[in-house]
């Protein structure tokens, strides 16, 4: 495979070849699932997870939430509306590349589950206008919404992200495939974390429990997404040899990294005036975050081995990721644990 090559647009139905794929992209199938008979088995469990974790924003009553905003500060209220309309807009991003990733793999069972992610990235980006009708007005939440337009760091962090999803939007080749999963892992896996923190920091004070909830819902979702694209982009290189190249495995390292200084940057404009959070323990928190996210990639770790340095974020429902599930590249069986302040909220 050529992996400056486009990849063409899958038919619907190829009657002349297996249903089993022969290859999540560049591979021979007819198009129709059968999930008893699928190359990659463990992702029906996946895709079962992903189900079990369906939720809507109406489900999560807002009144605590609405008689409690009058309540925050000023700084509070300013930092909870740009967190909010930040990560709309990170999310916006997602829906719309997921579909249009589906049009170029051939395993159908991967295009299932790149469609609940999508899926799930619009119940996501819906949340956040849930939780703005809750508490401002139209008028209010246009205004958030244009300042993280215009915010020239948001624009800076996007850009990363924007960069390699326009490359295979433009040129959809396995090269750009690659580049694509990488940089939606530092989408999900690590841009979001600021945010999550301080929603979860208003947690601990009894502030704002119902967004905090709806925050751990949609990070439960994220979490998923990324072992899911990590697990992706090993199958890509272990399928395509011609993209596991030393030039892949750095532009891995690089990119990981560059999120992490965005990351770090932004933290230090979002969340300086907020008491109670130690900027540097964060920054070694996005560190640790990295470390997984390249572990998940079977990587080694960029930055110095620690525990989770921020034990009180955690997430608000039972478990993080639940049953015993078995990666598929060292067959050797991993069970999420119910959630407690020893394991964070996240631990894979």
């Amino acid at each position: 495979m050529d992996i400056h090559t486009p990849l063409s647009k899958i038919k619907l139905l190829n009657p002349e070849f297996p249903n089993k794929s022969t290859g999540i992209v560049n591979g021979q199938s007819s198009g129709l699932l059968n999930w008893n008979d699928i190359a990659y088995p463990q992702m029906y469990d996946l895709y079962q997870t992903l189900l079990s974790n369906f939720w809507k924003a109406q489900e999560i009553n807002m009144q605590d939430d609405i008689k409690q905003w009058d309540q925050l500060s000023a700084v509070e209220k300013d930092v909870f509306l740009r967190i909010n309309t930040q990560l709309a807009s990170l999310d916006s991003l997602q829906t719309p590349t997921m579909y249009q990733v589906m049009d170029y793999v051939t395993d159908s069972s991967f295009k299932a589950i790149f469609a609940v992610i999508s899926q799930q990235e619009a119940v996501h980006n819906e949340s956040y206008s849930y939780i703005l009708s809750s508490l401002v007005p139209l008028s209010e939440q246009n205004f958030r919404f244009n300042q993280a337009k215009s915010d020239p760091l948001v624009q800076k962090r996007n850009q990363l992200i924007l960069v390699a999803y326009e490359c295979f939007r433009e040129d959809p080749t396995p090269q750009h495939l690659f580049q694509l999963g990488v940089n939606s892992i530092n989408l999900e896996g690590i841009y979001f974390y600021a945010g999550f923190a301080f929603f979860y920091h208003l947690a601990r004070q009894q502030k704002m429990l119902k967004t905090s909830t709806m925050i751990s819902y949609i990070q439960r979702d994220e979490m998923q997404h990324a072992y899911f694209v990590a697990q992706f982009i090993r199958i890509l290189l272990t399928e395509n040899p011609e993209l596991n190249t030393n030039a892949n495995i750095e532009y891995v390292y690089q990119t990981i990294r560059q999120a992490v200084e965005l990351e770090k940057e932004w933290a230090h404009a979002i969340l300086t005036d907020i008491d109670g959070i130690d900027l540097q323990e964060y920054e070694h928190y996005t560190e640790y975050l990295a470390n997984k996210r390249l572990r998940q990639l079977g990587l080694q770790n960029l930055y110095e081995e620690r525990n989770n340095p921020m034990p009180w974020i955690h997430v608000f429902s039972d478990e993080m990721m639940n049953e015993t599930k078995s990666d598929f590249f060292e067959q050797k069986s991993r069970t999420y644990s119910k959630v407690s302040q020893s394991n964070g909220f996240d631990e894979l």
